[in-house]
């Protein structure tokens, strides 16, 4: 894994280089070879049709390669590595670069930090698919490439890695994870020293604290970075909603975003790109009060039609780029209140920046680490971490997601509940049931003399009965054909006959922890799925199994944050175990079955469960305790078996 850690930092580095190069490119194109030529002779207006270009080019490639490369990134790579194992498919890196780098170098008001963390992400997922890693491991790398992505773009290993940690991983700092993460990042960071040199990417003056009495002061900057921050997740989200709405093709909503941006930027071009120009200015406090509000108000709008209507880059600078232009504003004014105490604008720009970040994102030590390494200025950490902290604690209470889950939260996905509630509350019927049309249903007008046919050739427990019309009729188990056999003949009869009609039912969108009570008051074995909207259309079939696996799933997820892994072993004829009840084995604490494979069935063990042989035992345990479960499972062989256990992929 660090071998491929570095492989992936290696690979990510030099994507961030090139990035960086292609940014550049399509900003000469845009700006120099069509505003400066072709649209010279629009004078002032030459810039307008620039974001408007690039937001149509944009918009084709998205739609027509790879959606996830819509909007800011992060969220898709999170959803990634929550929802699907950390697979993200590769097209997804190319189709990226090319949107980011042509919305940013046509005037859009983005970042680069974003698109180089799904680049950096994908590369990584992409090396896991590629040889077959498990979910563990594919989600370390990709979390590696992020953290790679920022190192490298920004000149910030340690940032790199705790904005992995704390924003990709939700906070996860597992100690496996983070070697490889760190491993990545220091040499992405290598690379891009060795290629554009030890740049820093904001040349500040030495701001120091006036006296310890000034925190206080930045009481209030945190604040009204709070707000400032909340304000952006807000009208980010809106317009992102307001775009949805639109009645015109999806291809076309990313350039009639660029009409907003290219307007506002004929009047303040310096919302245009990622603003970095504009922030050296405000760190040295060469921008007067009036340009620094109506700064952040340009950035703010811009920034939201740039990336709510489709635009592809990253939110990260656009909040630096506020956070400088309020924390400006602030210390113009508590200097001209509070000479004596306050310090010059420049240093409360430079905490602003840190502020507002720590708000959107709601990564205070990502916001701390990231803009300490990019300013090299030390003397600055006190009310870095202050600011930071008041303004992530009070922008809580102002927005419960941050800018990067508020876009999953809309589509259902919420991945806070996800990792704060237990195994099994964050899990959705819809995700775990077997789906309707992966199903054998059986009409109710079937004789049971067929029937009974269906039940000997399926091995099948109880079948979901559907009329003609496709509306749900109910249950026929194996127990309701048993009954009316030992009472008469089946001859004559049909399922509508003996099926259970008052059945209990569950929805798509319930917790597998809502239904579980259902299974345990009523002893069944699976439950029917139909629609909230049309309580007669079945949707799908909630078996025991179903959940036993979407456990053993989640358990998966605990590796890291607990340092636990889940591994199958396979008992063969001959093993000590077998025979014997789970009781009769007196294992260990620091080994706990979660389930047993037998054949196509799950089951769920309990103290009588007796062990069979061709049981395949899935067993949860510490990382270095896996080869000692072959005490416990198995008999020791001279080949053909190692006696170590192999992981489990989750199912």
């Amino acid at each position: 894994m660090l071998t491929l850690a570095l492989i992936v930092g290696a690979i990510t580095g030099l994507g961030a280089v090139a990035f960086r190069w292609l940014i550049g490119a399509f900003q000469g194109f845009f700006f120099n070879t069509l505003g400066d030529g072709l649209f010279s002779g629009l004078g002032a207006w030459s810039v307008l049709p620039l974001p408007i270009l690039g937001g149509l080019i944009v918009g084709l490639l998205v739609y027509f390669f790879a959606s996830e490369a819509k909007g800011h990134g992060v969220p898709e790579v999170m959803a990634a590595i929550a929802l699907r194992g950390g697979r993200i498919r590769p097209v997804v890196v190319l189709v990226k670069s090319l949107a980011s780098a042509i919305t940013i170098g046509s005037g859009g008001s983005a970042g680069r930090e974003g698109p180089i963390v799904q680049i950096g992400s994908g590369l990584g997922s992409t090396i896991g698919q590629f040889l077959n890693l498990s979910d563990r491991r594919t989600r370390s790398l990709v979390a590696s490439g992020a953290a790679a992505g920022i190192a490298a773009t920004f000149n910030t290993p340690i940032g790199g890695v705790i904005f992995a940690m704390e924003v990709i991983l939700l906070g996860a700092f597992a100690a496996e994870i983070f070697s490889t993460v760190v491993v990545s990042a220091v040499v992405a960071t290598v690379v891009s020293h060795a290629l554009v040199g030890e740049e820093i990417a904001f040349l500040v003056p030495k701001y120091t604290l006036v006296s310890h009495w000034e925190l206080l002061l930045y009481v209030g900057l945190g604040v009204f970075s709070a707000v400032t921050g909340t304000l952006f997740i807000k009208l980010l989200h809106t317009s992102e909603v307001l775009f949805e709405q639109i009645k015109i093709p999806d291809y076309l909503k990313a350039g009639l975003g660029g009409v907003a941006v290219g307007l506002i930027g004929v009047y303040v071009p310096q919302v245009f790109g990622v603003g970095y120009q504009s922030i050296d200015l405000a760190l040295v406090g060469q921008l007067g009060a009036a340009s620094l509000a109506l700064f952040v108000v340009a950035k703010l709008i811009a920034t939201s039609f740039t990336l709510g209507s489709g635009g592809s880059g990253g939110v990260f600078a656009p909040s630096l780029f506020m956070g400088a232009m309020i924390g400006g504003l602030y210390g113009q004014w508590v200097g001209a209140v509070w000479p004596e105490l306050a310090g010059t604008s420049g240093a409360y720009a430079l905490v602003g920046m840190a502020g507002v970040f720590a708000s959107t994102g709601r990564a205070p030590i990502s916001a701390v680490m990231i803009l300490f390494e990019m300013t090299q200025n030390y003397a600055m950490i006190l009310p870095l971490l202050f600011t930071a902290a008041v303004s992530a604690t009070l922008s809580q209470f102002m927005s419960r997601e941050s800018i990067y889950t508020v876009k999953l939260k809309a589509r259902g996905i919420d991945l806070m509940r996800r990792k704060d509630l237990g195994v099994l509350e964050g899990v959705r019927v819809g995700d775990a049931m077997k789906p309707v049309d992966k199903l054998t249903t059986i009409n109710p007008d079937l004789s049971l003399n067929e029937m009974a046919r269906v039940f000997r050739q399926s091995f099948h427990h109880g079948f979901a009965v559907e009329e003609s019309s496709g509306h749900f009729f109910g249950i026929i188990t194996l127990k309701d054909l048993e009954r009316v056999m030992r009472v008469g003949q089946l001859n004559g009869l049909t399922v509508r006959d003996v099926a259970v009609t008052k059945v209990v039912t569950a929805y798509p969108d319930e917790t597998l922890d809502d239904v579980l009570r259902i299974f345990g008051a009523l002893d069944v074995g699976r439950i029917p799925v139909v629609s909230r909207e049309d309580k007669r259309k079945l949707v799908g079939m909630l078996r025991w199994s179903d959940i036993v696996r979407a456990h053993s799933s989640m358990m998966m997820d605990l590796e890291y944050e607990s340092g636990t892994v889940l591994v199958r072993c396979d008992i063969e004829a001959g093993d000590p175990v077998v025979g014997k009840s789970l009781r009769e084995i007196a294992l260990p604490p620091e080994f706990v079955i979660n389930s047993i494979q037998r054949g196509r069935h799950i089951v769920v063990p309990r103290g009588e469960t007796v062990i069979q042989a061709g049981d395949c035992l899935h067993v949860l345990t510490d990382e270095d305790k896996e080869e000692a479960a072959a005490r416990y499972f198995y008999q020791p062989r001279e080949a053909g078996r190692t006696g170590k256990p192999a992981p489990i992929e989750a199912p």
